[in-house]
């Protein structure tokens, strides 16, 4: 079976996608991913993470208007339903996400 493309994932999800647009080389990015792996554990499987590098697919991040990151968006079924750039804080992000499922 193929391997599904971000896009398909994120159009035909049932469920919320929570999508964090990173770099390797983004500092910021690196220092988001304990507090992205905590909410996602509070939230106990109830929204999908999916992770998304930006050098490694810049046409999704042009289709999706990204123009710093880190950048993060949830989708529900293809529908943007949140976004948000820069750092957060994990009870601004888990409220946020919280507010969506």
């Amino acid at each position: 079976m193929a391997k599904k493309s971000i896009k398909e994932v994120i159009s035909k999800s049932q469920e919320a996608i929570f999508v964090d647009f990173y770099a390797d080389w983004c500092g910021p990015c690196h220092s988001m991913d304990p507090v992205i792996s905590e909410v996602m554990n509070e939230l106990d499987g109830k929204v999908k993470l999916l992770k998304v590098n930006v050098d490694k697919h810049p046409q999704l991040a042009q289709q999706f208007g990204i123009r710093s990151i880190p950048h993060y968006m949830l989708f529900k079924r293809g529908k943007i339903l949140w976004r948000k750039g820069g750092i957060i804080t994990k009870r601004d992000l888990s409220k946020s996400l919280k507010g969506f499922i």
